[in-house]
């Protein structure tokens, strides 16, 4: 750290640290004094979420001798996610209160500056240090003492609002990038997407309409994992797939992952379908054999009606997804019943322009995993430049 800063509490650095108030939801009104909840507080922002917004009128605000807060004041909610993520408050148009699972810090001006721990509060460090003082195990939060206990390095005043205003700028500048790149992934995924909407969703006067059993079939049958022979086979589950790319990770055997329910068969002619919320549109195109979750359809293309790649691509489309949503409604668990699933309808061309159509999909798919690897990898070095940004303000190295 660098000569002449100090280390203090955060508690020891505040004119105020209080809890907001205990507002259950009889008392919230669609109008009044405005409530400022744990979803209000990014990490580092503030999210304003007009369209959620709750209120208390003046006489629960009065009957329950709520807190105000106001503009400049920084809030910290103790929940997730993060645990500690803070928030100074922008200026509102009328009153504003606070809930419990927040808390209201007003700094000493002759320690602290509020925006330099809105930086700090978006640090590894400061994040290591709520979380060894968090509690809970199912859901973690960290109490108000345990905040308050939490270490913030202090320079002057004037050199917390020299930093201020680098790090102002250069967040400026990285926001500017990472919009653009976000932009320029979303445009990537969208050309892929209208292609494939095109093709599903427009078919030609030529296409055959057919039900899905007539396309498809299912002859695995369940076996059980734990069978010497199936004990080095790659096994795949819902989790394994990547929704809308086919892509699949973090894959292990039956042995490394010591099954033991009943799991099917697959081969490299198959396409998997899960069928355990179909909105995340987990399909998959393995290239070997192996064991699928019981919660996977293993599906078999009839040859002469359809190319394993026009199935997987079918089931990707936009028309399929809506029908399975459609189909899987259930008090539990949203999941595609085979019934359902076979007496989907679709028109569809001849095997010589599925191959066409396909080929074009794959294109796009393969430019599209590429793009969306670079702008991902280029997020990512941003959010890692922040945090190089971060460490060097609150070591003193800016």
């Amino acid at each position: 750290m660098k000569a002449g800063w100090q280390v203090k509490k955060l508690r020891d650095v505040c004119n105020t640290f209080a809890d907001g108030d205990w507002i259950e939801s009889k008392n919230q009104s669609a109008q009044g004094i405005r409530l400022i909840q744990t979803g209000n507080i990014g990490e580092g922002i503030f999210k304003d979420r007009l369209e959620k917004a709750r209120y208390v009128s003046e006489s629960t605000f009065e009957a329950l001798r709520c807190t105000e807060i106001f503009e400049g004041d920084c809030i910290v909610s103790r929940l997730p996610d993060p645990v500690g993520r803070s928030s100074v408050l922008p200026r509102i148009q009328g009153r504003m209160i606070t809930v419990a699972d927040c808390t209201i810090i007003r700094f000493d001006p002759k320690y602290m500056v509020p925006k330099f721990f809105n930086y700090y509060s978006l640090s590894n460090a400061y994040l290591k240090s709520v979380s060894q003082n968090t509690t809970g195990t199912t859901r973690v939060r960290i109490t108000r003492t345990g905040l308050g206990q939490i270490s913030i390095p202090i320079p002057s005043i004037h050199e917390q609002k020299r930093i201020v205003k680098i790090l102002d700028e250069a967040f400026a500048m990285i926001a500017t990038t990472k919009a653009k790149a976000e932009k320029n992934l979303q445009s990537v995924e969208s050309l892929f997407d209208r292609q494939l909407e095109l093709i599903f969703s427009q078919p030609g006067s030529d296409y055959t309409e057919r039900q899905f059993h007539e396309v498809c079939e299912i002859t695995s049958t369940l076996i059980d994992p734990r069978k010497k022979e199936f004990l080095d086979s790659i096994h795949i589950g819902a989790g394994n797939i990547i929704s809308k790319t086919g892509l699949l990770v973090d894959l292990r055997t039956s042995r490394q992952e010591q099954l033991i329910s009943g799991k099917f068969l697959f081969d490299d002619s198959m396409v998997l379908y899960s069928k355990i919320r179909p909105y995340l549109m987990k399909v998959s195109r393995p290239n070997f054999k192996g064991l699928c979750s019981a919660d996977i359809y293993p599906l078999n293309p009839i040859s002469g009606i359809i190319t394993r790649d026009y199935l997987f691509y079918m089931l990707l489309s936009k028309p399929f997804t809506d029908y399975a949503i459609k189909g899987s409604a259930r008090a539990g668990m949203p999941k595609v019943n085979r019934d359902h699933l076979f007496k989907y309808k679709a028109k569809m061309p001849k095997i010589e322009k599925q191959k066409i159509q396909t080929a074009l999909l794959d294109e796009l798919q393969e430019k599209k995993l590429d793009l969306s690897a670079f702008y991902t990898k280029k997020l990512s070095l941003l959010d890692d430049l922040k945090q190089s940004l971060l460490h060097q303000a609150f070591a003193g190295q800016l």
